[in-house]
């Protein structure tokens, strides 16, 4: 059994609402890692609810920006949870922050495993939200998990295609792939070496004054009040330097033009990331014969961490809206 260390008290960026009742819940995925999760659902309502699993973004956990679109969909009329993935935050897994597509994809997996047994949810109707990088893992597990009726991805990564390319596809050449692996593979010497896995770091601090608008953007969010948790990675450490090898060596999305169910992708307009939105709403409607559920929203002047927690900006109504229709 997996010793887990989990808080009972409040320790989230965005204050309780009165209208949600809020839960910590656990669950197991296939690989024996056990998942901790905040359940909220709204304080009144009758029959069973339509739910809906959230995680991300990517090295950050429930208590920031997943668990801030969980409660306020939970406050739409949604039974909801926001998980840590295996390896991050309160669930388990080891060795810490790891991440694996394959897992992650299960974590999800997963979370829907748990919606469709309880009581007071209809199983039929399960919808999954992903932020920055879980919107990548959101629609690849969109193209295997066919109990998903909507998923909906904000801000989106596709962490492959930047763990292959680098940032805006500037290191997508076999000589830059191939000392990036290089150096990975030297550092799982040294770790094995030392029984310890070192860390590549979270967003940098202090912040350099050329740093690109980007990295500002994320320090922004992780580094202040605005959204700093002291189990966040990107708020810390980081992932392990080695957590990326399967990253590298894989690339999602190659089944998402057979996606059936309804797909919503949201972004920014200045954000550094619309590209990756952008290119995977194309693939995903290419030679597609389902295409009329799909939609791509793009966010006037909105930058990428806008859509983690300014909720004048991210578009609930629009959100709440779409996965009613399709649900």
């Amino acid at each position: 059994m997996e010793e887990l260390n989990i808080t009972n008290e409040w320790d989230k960026v965005f204050p309780l609402s009165d209208k949600v009742n809020h839960k910590k819940v656990t669950f197991k995925n296939h690989f024996g890692i056990t998942l901790v999760a905040d359940q909220y659902e709204p304080k009144e309502y009758e029959g069973k609810l339509s739910a809906i699993a959230v995680c991300g973004p990517f090295g950050a956990v429930k208590e920031q920006s997943s668990g801030l679109y969980a409660e306020e969909m939970a406050q739409r009329g949604f039974l909801t949870i926001a998980f840590d993935p295996s390896f991050t935050g309160e669930s388990g897994g080891e060795p810490r922050y790891m991440n694996s597509p394959d897992i992650n994809v299960e974590d999800y997996q997963a979370a829907i495993d748990y919606l469709s047994n309880l009581d007071n949810v209809d199983k039929e109707k399960i919808a999954i939200i992903g932020i920055c990088g879980w919107g990548g893992m959101a629609l690849q597990t969109a193209c295997l998990d066919t109990r998903i009726k909507v998923t909906v991805s904000s801000t989106m990564y596709d962490m492959s295609r930047v763990a292959g390319n680098g940032y805006f596809d500037e290191q997508d050449s076999e000589e830059a792939r191939h000392e990036a692996r290089v150096n990975i593979n030297n550092q799982r010497t040294i770790d094995f070496k030392n029984n310890s896995y070192a860390l590549a770091g979270g967003v940098v601090d202090p912040l350099p004054e050329d740093a690109p608008f980007f990295v500002k953007d994320y320090y922004d969010y992780y580094k202040t009040k605005r959204g700093y948790h002291k189990r966040s990675l990107n708020s810390n450490g980081g992932w392990n330097v080695t957590a990326g090898t399967s990253l590298m060596n894989t690339r999602l999305l190659h089944y998402s033009n057979e996606i059936r169910s309804a797909v919503l992708i949201i972004h920014g307009e200045k954000a550094h990331s619309c590209y990756l939105s952008k290119d995977a709403y194309k693939d995903m409607i290419n030679n597609s014969k389902h295409t009329d559920n799909k939609e791509l929203l793009i966010i006037p002047n909105a930058v990428h961490t806008d859509l983690y927690d300014k909720k004048d900006i991210i578009p609930f109504d629009k959100i709440e809206e779409f996965i009613k229709e399709h649900i």
